[in-house]
């Protein structure tokens, strides 16, 4: 047991993509921080359900050159590598059948905030998707009912600008025209 445990410890900042291709698939999400591994917590119905509906409501409208998919990761670097919630990729690129995306490959990511990651969800994951030059970011809040804040990229400051701020539903005119009524990612209750 001592060697096995010791055979998987990596020193801070030692972890790569090559070393998240060797775990298992157990369903945990992991993700690479400048080699660093981070390991969410496991995530609720809540957050699965809006991403299952927003998902089959993307698909509907969705231009024949892209691809909705989600849980797989975009590999920003050897050190560096994120799972969004929901992505939008080049169709290309999706018939391969990937077990990751280069940032190029990927036309919009959506981040679902959890409670126990919302500084990773607001604040870290949009700067650097920014930084890889992913044209498009959505973040959806849940705290006060579901918002959607859609932002793109800023492509000189390499930084996401809001455009819109979307408590109703989805309405935008890019990446495509989408218009999504809220009820239709809203997951059921009593």
């Amino acid at each position: 047991m001592t060697a096995a445990l010791h055979n998987d410890y990596r020193a801070p900042g030692e972890w790569t993509t090559d070393d998240l291709d060797r775990l298992p698939d157990d369903g945990h999400r992991r993700e690479l921080l400048d080699g660093q591994l981070l390991v969410s917590p496991s995530l609720t119905r809540l957050h699965q359900s809006i991403v299952g509906r927003l998902m089959a409501a993307l698909e509907e409208t969705c231009p024949a050159e892209f691809d909705v998919t989600q849980g797989v990761s975009v590999r920003m670097s050897r050190t560096r590598a994120f799972s969004p919630d929901l992505l939008v990729t080049d169709l290309d690129a999706a018939v391969r059948n990937p077990s990751s995306y280069l940032p190029s490959e990927v036309l919009l990511v959506v981040e679902i905030v959890s409670e126990r990651t919302r500084s990773i969800d607001r604040v870290l994951k949009p700067a650097l998707y920014a930084e890889a030059d992913i044209p498009f970011f959505w973040r959806i809040e849940t705290e006060a009912g579901i918002v959607v804040h859609a932002h793109r990229l800023d492509p000189v400051k390499r930084v996401y600008v809001e455009h819109a701020r979307m408590p109703d539903g989805i309405l935008v005119a890019d990446p495509w025209e989408i218009d999504i009524p809220l009820a239709r990612i809203t997951p059921r209750t009593r």
